[in-house]
């Protein structure tokens, strides 16, 4: 089945259209980078921003995106994709449409860095697969590429060396990590300068290390 991809003369419209986004951080205006922040299952946009709390460059402008009814899409990421729609082709226009609102405020792709933990993670990796090109940064914090299984040869094009970091647990509940080694491998192959790291026995949560190494790449941004 082809992947979905953004028309950007045919928007998708489902559930997580029309939905808030929270923003903080440096104002747009005056920011020198942005990062696009996708919540997990039952979360929201406010919970996302206590990661600005632990970056430490001041010049980011956040914008946390919602879900409708606080989920992105229904079951399991790797369940078949047709029962996760039409939540998953609608979150996937939620970060084209914030990407493309960054855009006309003078953050070009690469000014932008992706943040995703858990469902938000699965969703932010899928969708930068699905559309490769240079952007700032993309962070998957417990999750992966959505589906069953994970084909390589339906993702194509180039991240052109953009940094990505995949950061899971080996007994996360949810994520299991030979899909967390499969993503890398989709992103290797899209040519993004890959750095996954599984810890051993940390759960579904976020590591000190992680938000070390999120603001060593940003830093470098």
């Amino acid at each position: 089945m082809p992947l979905f991809r953004i028309d950007p003369d045919h928007s998708f419209n489902g559930p997580h259209q029309n939905q808030k986004i929270v923003t903080a951080g440096a104002d747009a205006t005056s920011a020198n980078i942005a990062m696009v922040l996708v919540h997990g299952r039952g979360a929201t946009a406010e919970s996302m921003l206590t990661f600005s709390n632990e970056i430490k460059r001041k010049d980011i402008h956040y914008q946390a995106l919602q879900a409708s009814d606080y989920t992105w899409y229904p079951r399991s990421f790797m369940a078949p994709k047709e029962m996760n729609e039409p939540g998953i082709s609608s979150g996937l226009q939620a970060i084209y449409d914030a990407i493309a609102s960054l855009k006309d405020e003078g953050f070009s792709p690469e000014k932008v860095a992706l943040l995703g933990f858990s469902q938000g993670a699965c969703l932010a990796t899928e969708f930068v697969a699905r559309h490769p090109q240079k952007y700032g940064a993309v962070f998957g914090l417990s999750g992966g590429l959505i589906g069953e299984k994970v084909d390589p040869e339906l993702y194509s094009g180039s991240l052109e060396n953009t940094p990505v970091f995949l950061g899971c647990s080996d007994v996360d509940p949810h994520i299991p990590e030979e899909r967390v080694h499969k993503t890398a491998a989709v992103f290797e192959n899209l040519k993004g300068n890959v750095n996954s790291t599984i810890y051993p026995g940390m759960g579904h949560t976020v590591s000190r290390d992680e938000i070390r190494q999120i603001n060593e790449i940003l830093n470098d941004m």
